[in-house]
């Protein structure tokens, strides 16, 4: 039986194809299609749960709601997903606080580069790989309707329905498996506590409007079952 994971590939290869075309136009088709090997090879790894094909195809879905929300425009949301490709194209559960982050946004650099993406939109992508970890949005950030549907889309999952997040929870878990239960449980609250107590946690008006309720009562019910086992923090959401 195929997996889910494996189901997503051919998929999400053909909208890398047809974003590649956009964001990189001279380099064709060879390239592309190297490159869009590289980035399911690396969301595919094995020792992956969460952060795996399943995570990316549900973050560009959520740029497409964004996208027919009116909350970016078609050239806005191509960079977005520009930037989600390879947001998590780095992930090693026992690397350093910020270390996923910035090795994806060199690699998103560099590649991009040599695809021969605009510099400026290089930048952008750059920018918004580094600015998930936190996931704080600069106040003075140079294009921040991108940045914004960047952290919401990557936060979806705080929103997704009940038995969604459930999944999503265990899949982290499973990740984190050589933490110990208790600094697990303790680390676990410690991240996703602040995100239940922001004033908005989604930043398009979309997002607050369509994500916020169900996002709340996620994180509430799962900081209330970590209370009754409090514990090293996982690198990120």
């Amino acid at each position: 039986m195929t997996s889910p994971v494996a189901a997503l590939a051919e998929p999400l290869l053909d909208r890398w194809l047809s974003d590649a075309a956009q964001l990189a136009p001279d380099a064709g088709r060879d390239l592309w299609l190297a490159e869009g090997s590289l980035l399911l090879r690396g969301w595919s790894e094995p020792h992956r749960s969460y952060h795996t094909a399943e995570h990316l195809a549900e973050t560009l879905a959520a740029v497409d709601e964004l996208e027919e929300a009116g909350e970016v425009d078609a050239d806005e949301a191509l960079v977005v997903r520009g930037v989600l490709w390879y947001h998590d194209l780095v992930y090693d559960p026992r690397a350093a606080a910020g270390s996923n982050e910035h090795r994806s946004a060199m690699m998103a650099r560099d590649h991009l580069h040599r695809l021969g993406v605009h510099t400026a939109t290089v930048e952008v992508i750059e920018a918004g790989v580094l600015m998930t970890f936190g996931h704080e949005v600069p106040s003075r950030a140079a294009t921040p309707r991108v940045l914004d549907a960047v952290h919401d889309a990557d936060l979806w999952i705080l929103g997704a329905p009940v038995e969604r997040y459930a999944a999503y929870r265990r899949q982290v878990r499973r990740e984190y498996a050589h933490v110990p239960d208790p600094d697990f449980a303790r680390g676990r609250a410690a991240i996703m506590g602040p995100f239940l107590h922001r004033e908005r946690l989604y930043r398009t008006s979309h997002a607050h409007l369509a994500w916020t309720d169900r996002a709340r009562a996620n994180l509430a019910a799962e900081l209330a079952d970590l209370s009754t086992d409090p514990g090293a923090p996982p690198d990120g959401v």
